[in-house]
């Protein structure tokens, strides 16, 4: 359960958030607009954000290590975005047009992502991925798809099995038998039974979170993405990474330039919007050629894949995915921010070694992941590495953990999950007062009895 102190202070200092929660509740379901807001007994409401720090409605002040979900590698409201921005709202946010921007946007994309011959932009990752699918579909005449246990890539009904355990069931009502029917999940690592698959002759595509489930909660070897290249070539089959999250944050070419992997489709999205929606799928010119129209009626009617969206390429994503690219090509955010996690990782991890809990953290690039619970391997000195083995737990870290772990560091002045991410502009300041507010938290963990000490 939740430490009962911090409950309560929680509750007596948020009252204007309270407030809100509950007219919330008339409107949204279980008052929230995404998923990841719902919190217990209610979720903060921020007024306002700027680079590391934000501040709820009730005057608190927090540094913030969930940045958007990691859209946010520059921190909130970076000058050169907001002047990007600014300037452009002036000259309208749509022109129902071609404009000079969406060159811009796809170039930097071109010039950084190793994969991205040709740029397609959609609004979101998920429809990124949608496209991705009927991309390698079309390009192959097959139907099926190859997923991962554990691997998650949006919303879109094809994909909504083998997220979460058990892996045969989907990760949402509402989903069809019929809409699954082409989709096959695979255990990670296996590349005996990825041949075996592949080899029938039926798989349009493999799809994989490059970085490994949930951004690297379940790390992937890169020896296995490269059996993922070498099999899908010898099979004819397309290779799509999601680097939704990994895209220009493992390195400015993401996970792929940084493995030297390059996949036949790549799926970006957070941090190529700078802070507004803004997604693409990239790939290979001759993939790509199937969008292309033609002077023959029954290629366009019947052969050419389609791509309309509103929003696509709006020019006030496509400033502010500019402004952040710009910077992100230096490979100075980069360089950054992975210092920065790095401090993170090794503080945390030595917290939950000197109080003699079970457990520690891990991750690369920006991104970190605390995991409490049984460990198979020793977890004395910090190696970056999961403290276990199994992935079922790594991805399975009881509610009363993660829980406690947020509602805690809230109220120690820390917004955060118990995995999350640093941007290019957290400080030592910051990581000093995420690893302050973890002791405290991890103290309160313990003394409730939701952690359990080494043996």
């Amino acid at each position: 359960m939740l430490t009962k102190s911090a409950l309560e202070r929680y509750v007596d200092t948020h009252r204007k958030s309270k407030e809100l929660y509950e007219q919330a509740l008339n409107i949204f379901p279980s008052g929230v607009t995404h998923d990841l807001r719902y919190f217990e007994p209610f979720p903060i409401y921020v007024s306002r954000a700027q680079g590391t720090r934000k501040w709820d409605v009730d005057g608190h002040e927090y540094v913030d290590f969930i940045m958007a979900s990691g859209a946010f590698f520059l921190g909130y409201a970076h000058p050169s975005v907001v002047e990007a921005v600014t300037t452009q709202v002036a000259n309208s946010t749509h022109y129902s047009a071609c404009h000079e921007l969406e060159l811009e946007w796809g170039q930097l994309i071109q010039q950084l992502i190793p994969s991205a011959k040709r740029v397609k932009f959609v609004a979101s990752g998920t429809e990124a991925i949608m496209m991705a699918l009927r991309l390698a579909r079309a390009a192959t005449g097959r139907q099926k798809i190859v997923k991962f246990e554990g691997h998650y890539h949006g919303w879109f009904d094809h994909l909504l099995i083998g997220v979460i355990p058990p892996y045969d069931k989907p990760y949402s009502q509402g989903v069809l038998p019929e809409d699954l029917a082409n989709t096959i999940t695979l255990p990670v690592g296996d590349e005996a039974l990825l041949e075996e698959t592949l080899s029938r002759g039926d798989v349009a595509g493999v799809i994989v979170e490059a970085t490994g489930a949930s951004y690297s909660a379940i790390p992937m070897k890169k020896s296995f993405l490269e059996a993922l290249r070498r099999i899908t070539t010898k099979y004819d089959t397309v290779l799509i990474f999601d680097e939704v999250i990994s895209g220009f944050r493992w390195s400015p070419g993401g996970v792929q330039a940084l493995r030297g992997v390059t996949p036949d489709i790549t799926v970006l999205a957070k941090i190529m919007g700078g802070g507004l929606p803004g997604a693409a799928v990239v790939g290979r010119e001759e993939i790509f050629e199937r969008m292309k129209f033609k002077d023959d009626p029954h290629w366009n009617r019947y052969e050419r894949v389609p791509h309309p969206g509103t929003f696509n390429a709006n020019p006030l994503s496509a400033a502010a995915g500019i402004a952040t690219l710009k910077l992100v090509a230096t490979g100075e955010p980069n360089r950054k921010a992975d210092e920065a996690a790095l401090k993170l990782r090794q503080g945390i991890h030595k917290i939950i070694q000197d109080k003699g809990v079970e457990g520690g953290c891990y991750g690369e690039a920006s991104t970190f992941h605390i995991y409490l619970g049984p460990c198979d391997r020793d977890t004395s000195q910090y190696d970056g590495l999961p403290p276990t083995q199994d992935p079922t737990r790594l991805k399975g870290i009881p509610s009363s953990i993660t829980k406690g772990i947020a509602l805690n560091m809230l109220v120690n002045g820390v917004h955060t999950m118990y995995r999350g991410f640093t941007s290019a502009v957290h400080t030592d300041e910051d990581i000093q007062k995420f690893l302050e507010a973890f002791d405290k938290s991890l103290d309160a963990l313990i003394a409730d009895g939701v952690v359990s000490l080494r043996k």
